[in-house]
């Protein structure tokens, strides 16, 4: 069973060109580099909803539930640490867990 792994993350409009920056350069091949995830797409939200902020969601595909549950216990903490001492206070974030049902390949 394949699954994705959702970020949410809401960022002050002040840093968004910053966070996008560290996210593609930094933080993505990072977790990529935990070699749990198949693939991985950032995507900005484009309706309207979020107050005081931009919102975007990346989606890392994972290949099953065991490959997800190794890179929560062995890379995430460190991981969110990082984004959170480089950015606190200036996001908010979500995390969704997913099974893919059918990706239309």
């Amino acid at each position: 069973m394949k699954v994705f792994y959702n970020v949410t993350v809401i960022i002050d409009d002040s840093i968004i060109e910053d966070w996008k920056s560290w996210m593609i350069d930094t933080h993505i091949p990072a977790v990529m580099s935990s070699g749990a995830f198949e693939s991985y797409q950032l995507t900005k939200v484009i309706t309207e909803g979020s107050e005081g902020g931009t919102t975007f969601a990346i989606q890392y595909l994972a290949p099953s539930m065991k490959e997800y549950d190794r890179y929560q216990m062995e890379h995430a903490p460190k991981l969110q640490a990082e984004h959170q001492q480089k950015y606190n206070g200036k996001f908010g974030a979500f995390r969704t867990l997913m099974e893919v049902i059918s990706n239309g390949q």
